[in-house]
């Protein structure tokens, strides 16, 4: 932490995680224990590389850049900090999040902010399958198209499509909603088709300028739930 104490002198309240020369698990030893305790204001993490739970666990309003690609849970679990990914993620990155911002550059693998709580995850090329599976008041907005059974089991929250979303989108969904630019191939279990509201338009033209996505409000369709799954049913027959 040498380099740390020298930046720190210059008035610079920023600090280099180079990963060719550490390790993750010192990079996020650092991030948990010490951030607030030094005032640092932003995180650059270089030579990703690929590796998995890269900025794990954050809970600092710090801003963190990842230059490069990264794996599987990149910024997992995340609470306040605004963390940047100048490139594509594996599986479930910003898993969990709870507040703050994640922002992917590229394309992000499957479960993309799976179980979110709360903030918002911005992916600007597209997310493969699963893209917010069981969200519980995340806002994620994809400027490209989603795979299968994305939203599936979507709790609350938003998720914006700017492009196509794949089959069985928003299969079991409860009280949250979807907008899609693009085509549906299809909707899952309980998930139909709504008219925009004045209020529809209005979260969605905020998310779409959070986002930086020029698209407009009456371009997209409303997918929500039908509530028709909201109790069980002994004579449906399992078929709903």
């Amino acid at each position: 932490m040498d380099n740390l104490a020298r930046k720190k002198e210059s008035g610079d309240k920023t600090i280099l995680f180079d990963l060719s020369q550490t390790t993750v698990r010192e990079m996020n030893q650092f991030l948990h224990h010490d951030l607030e305790k030094e005032k640092l204001g932003s995180v650059k993490i270089t030579h990703p590389d690929g590796a998995h739970n890269i900025a794990v666990g954050l809970d600092a309003p710090v801003n963190v850049d990842i230059e490069g690609h990264a794996g599987y849970f990149c910024a997992g679990m995340n609470k306040q900090a605004h963390v940047t990914i100048h490139g594509n993620v594996g599986w479930s990155v910003a898993e969990n999040i709870m507040s703050g911002l994640v922002r992917v550059k590229g394309f992000a693998s499957e479960s993309a902010a799976a179980s979110g709580h709360g903030g918002t995850v911005i992916i600007e090329r597209d997310a493969s399958l699963r893209c917010g599976i069981s969200m519980k008041g995340v806002d994620i907005v994809v400027g490209g198209s989603v795979g299968n059974f994305s939203a599936f089991m979507a709790q609350a929250g938003h998720l914006v499509i700017c492009g196509d979303a794949g089959d069985g989108l928003g299969d079991s969904i409860y009280e949250a909603v979807i907008y899609v630019r693009g085509k549906i191939k299809s909707l899952g279990a309980d998930a139909q088709i709504e008219s925009m509201t004045d209020d529809d338009h209005r979260i969605l033209k905020d998310l779409l300028a959070r986002a930086g996505f020029g698209y407009e409000p009456k371009e997209f369709k409303k997918v929500a739930s039908a509530r028709g799954l909201y109790h069980w049913n002994a004579d449906a027959n399992q078929e709903y």
